[in-house]
């Protein structure tokens, strides 16, 4: 296929050519893999300023996305692109290929960095999904800050940059800058920008921006770092999101109540026990959905109320497939026997084939975990309707999930419902994921690309 880009890939691309390091904040669907491979094909073989490439992807996207677009555009199949994935004999095998683009899956950086050792080869890296490197402490941060300084030209691509705050940009700039705009150190970033905010006598969960913080971070970070809004640039479809209470009988809300409160719920089979206050909203998200495991990984039931709520989607969709998300395996199986009493069967859309068959309309119903489906997978052509059964208080992969429908290519206006039980911690959540948005939102405007529409 001819690739024909829009002005806002150019723009990208050029960015990626002009810069030696540069974050790209390219909402979903907005085509930042193909910008991204035409800029590297320029600097491989037109410019030679690299020589070899590094694609770290998340597993899904590493196993399929970059590859395809490579094979999709007339201009790029002829990169030759070698995947670092699978056992440990496979990965060393796809290492010692010939290729211009080497892809690995980032579970895998710490392995590839010690694999090398002192012999670093690849002078250009890609983080697509940047987001991901946002844990200091992680291990895949500290195996790629040790080979930065042997990188001549690093891109971060991401739609996503701030998911649960400023506070997670601090490891991303770092890999982008080695500190250069934000500090050497974590702790001076936070010495320098934040507060404590929630805290335990001497234990802080969790900081906030101290006054004029944000415009001071945006403004360092503004000639490294683009971003590019979907709704500026491209015919987005019209998006519906929609609050679909449920209410918990008398009983249910008693047991609801008593584990919020203290902690333990006592069953023949086995208890409920939360031991602190990170298990505690897991057991209390599982009760919202109906159902909780105990002690032992046995399924305690709980109530039937978001079931018989998706029951009535369903019903009121009239045959249109519905891409559901759920949040825990028990409410995988609990959906999988409530249709199937139904006569309906349910899909998990865990190949490339059933995803072609999602795509081609011929799956009713689909019921995905939001993280296997959060990166690289364009689902709009077979349905326009999500249903959120469990949520998630991450934002990143909200919205990643959420545009797995609610993209360019789409032909409906697209249905977003969230099953959310009252009194519940579900509408904790819900109002969790507004807040980070508004943050997300400050973060992308302050660092706004100056193009802007062509034709505007």
């Amino acid at each position: 296929m001819k690739y024909e880009p829009h002005g806002y890939q150019v723009y990208a691309t050029n960015k990626i050519i002009e810069q030696s390091a540069c974050g790209l904040f390219l909402e979903m669907g907005m085509g930042k893999t193909a910008a991204a491979l035409t800029a590297v094909a320029d600097l491989l073989h037109d410019r030679f300023e690299v020589s070899s490439v590094l694609v770290i992807a998340p597993l899904r996207v590493a196993e399929d996305t970059w590859s395809r677009e490579g094979e999709k555009w007339e201009h790029l199949r002829y990169l030759r692109i070698s995947k670092i994935l699978g056992i440990e004999k496979e990965r060393i095998k796809a290492i010692n290929v010939a290729a211009d683009l080497y892809v690995i899956n980032r579970e895998n950086v710490e392995w590839l960095v010690g694999y090398h050792g002192k012999y670093w080869p690849y002078d250009m890296v890609i983080i697509d999904e940047l987001s991901s490197f946002k844990s200091a402490k992680a291990k895949r941060f500290k195996a790629l800050r040790k080979v930065r300084p042997f990188v001549s030209r690093i891109v971060g691509l991401t739609g996503t940059p701030a998911p649960n705050g400023l506070i997670d940009l601090w490891p991303q700039l770092y890999l982008l800058d080695l500190g250069e705009r934000l500090g050497r150190t974590m702790t001076g970033y936070r010495e320098q920008y934040f507060l404590p905010d929630k805290r335990n006598r001497n234990v802080i969960f969790s900081y906030k921006p101290k006054p004029d913080a944000e415009v001071s971070i945006y403004h360092r970070i503004s000639d490294i770092c683009v971003s590019m809004k979907a709704h500026d640039f491209l015919e987005m479809p019209e998006r519906i999101d929609n609050v679909v209470q449920v209410t918990l009988s008398e009983a249910e809300s008693a047991l609801y109540y008593r584990l919020e409160r203290e902690t333990l719920l006592f069953f023949p089979e086995g208890d409920i026990d939360a031991v602190n206050a990170a298990a505690l909203s897991n057991k209390l998200l599982q009760m919202a959905n109906g159902a909780v495991y105990d002690e032992h990984g046995g399924v305690k039931k709980i109530h039937d109320r978001k079931l018989v709520a998706i029951g009535d989607l369903w019903e009121s969709a009239n045959g249109k497939p519905l891409l559901i998300f759920y949040a825990y395996k028990h409410d995988k199986e609990r959906l999988r026997v409530f249709f199937e009493q139904r006569g309906i069967a349910t899909r998990a859309l865990d190949s490339s084939a059933d995803i072609v068959e999602w795509n081609e309309g011929r799956i009713e119903l689909a019921v995905v975990h939001p993280a296997s489906a959060g990166h690289g997978l364009n689902l709009q052509a077979g349905g326009n309707i999500i249903i959120w059964f469990g949520l998630t208080w991450s934002l990143e992969l909200y919205q990643q999930a959420n545009a797995r429908l609610w993209r360019q290519g789409q032909k409906e206006t697209v249905i977003i419902h969230h099953i959310v039980a009252t009194d519940t911690i579900d509408e904790t959540v819900m109002t969790a994921i507004g807040r980070k948005e508004n943050m997300q939102a400050a973060l992308m405007n302050a660092v706004r690309a100056k193009y802007r529409r062509v034709g505007a």
